[in-house]
């Protein structure tokens, strides 16, 4: 024993010892992102694509694991604010992940003070669009036929509270229409009964909607971005309208549980910005309708806090709560 002893003090002299420090150094297992919705929308493929590089860029293993527990996404968010602060669990969420806690009293965490801030990832405008079988070229025609056949058309979003949800909500606003806004519970189902004719207006993502509209199944109306986008650039704005300039962009940010681990806030904060304001992740983001829009843990805390000041007004007009 003191023969060992020993000899970790000489290795030690050398500079040769081991180095033990390192040992459980972050991470030394996988990294599991959790999107707290189903594979195969916007947020599951945005959040699949900064899990791939980064396991690229760091060699470590990096999973995404869908915890789609209904309830707008707050049942997933809520086990990663519950999780341990270790840096292993991770929750990738859009914009309804502030707009939640504005329209459900059942959310039982503080958005803004329950969770590590790590970075703001991506964003991208939404397209809003109608059924072909609707007579109207733009929007001003859309509520006028609206208003003329009250009766016949209706508006729907993909989820309570998320950012299609707010700008379906907007335009209604600025209409004085009282049509409601049926919700469904993902993209999937809405898509379907809009292809299918049975319901009218939906402001969604380019990723999932933007391939319905180039097969025509779909007809164009506005993009929600200030400019027009390079993926549509035959779709006016909604400001090209004749409509208030607004913009709504569907974004994407990255989170821990509060007072994350200090090895584990300083690899995620290094490697996650190295991922996002690199050329690869902006070329691979580019034809699903986003690009990047990096801030670090800071930047995303204090864009959190202004957008849903920004909501705020939307969702207090609007009266609507979670179901």
């Amino acid at each position: 024993m003191r023969a060992s002893i020993c000899l970790v003090l000489l290795l030690s002299l050398l500079g040769l010892a081991p180095d033990f420090a390192q040992a459980g150094t972050f991470p030394d297992r996988p990294i599991t992102i959790v999107v707290p919705f189903p594979p195969g929308g916007s947020v599951d493929g945005a959040a699949r694509i900064l899990g791939q590089e980064l396991q690229e860029l760091t060699g470590k293993s990096v999973v995404v694991e869908n915890r789609a527990q209904g309830a707008g996404g707050t049942a997933g968010s809520a086990t990663v604010a519950r999780a341990a602060p270790d840096g292993y669990t991770l929750l990738f969420n859009a914009s309804i992940h502030v707009v939640q806690p504005l329209i459900n009293p059942n959310v039982h965490y503080d958005v803004v003070n329950d969770f590590t801030h790590i970075a703001l990832i991506a964003g991208g405008p939404l397209i809003v669009t109608t059924h072909p079988s609707v007579p109207a070229r733009n929007l001003k025609e859309f509520f006028e036929t609206l208003k003329a056949n009250p009766n016949q058309y209706t508006l729907a979003t993909s989820g309570l509270g998320s950012a299609g949800h707010l700008t379906v909500e907007f335009l209604r606003q600025q209409a004085g229409v009282e049509t409601p806004i049926l919700a469904y519970r993902g993209g999937g189902p809405v898509l379907n009964d809009m292809v299918g004719g049975h319901v009218h207006l939906l402001a969604d993502p380019m990723l999932s909607t933007l391939p319905n509209v180039q097969a025509g199944r779909l007809k164009p109306l506005a993009v929600t971005s200030r400019n027009r986008s390079s993926l549509a650039p035959d779709v006016p704005t909604i400001e090209e309208n004749g409509l208030p300039p607004f913009e709504m962009l569907s974004w994407y940010g990255l989170w821990a549980p509060k007072d994350l681990a200090p090895d584990a806030a300083a690899f995620l904060a290094k490697e996650v910005a190295a991922v996002v304001t690199s050329e690869r992740f902006k070329q691979r983001l580019g034809p699903l309708g986003f690009e990047p829009m990096y801030k670090d843990g800071a930047g995303l805390k204090d864009f959190v806090v202004s957008e849903m000041s920004r909501y705020a007004p939307i969702v207090k007009a609007a009266k609507f709560k979670a179901q």
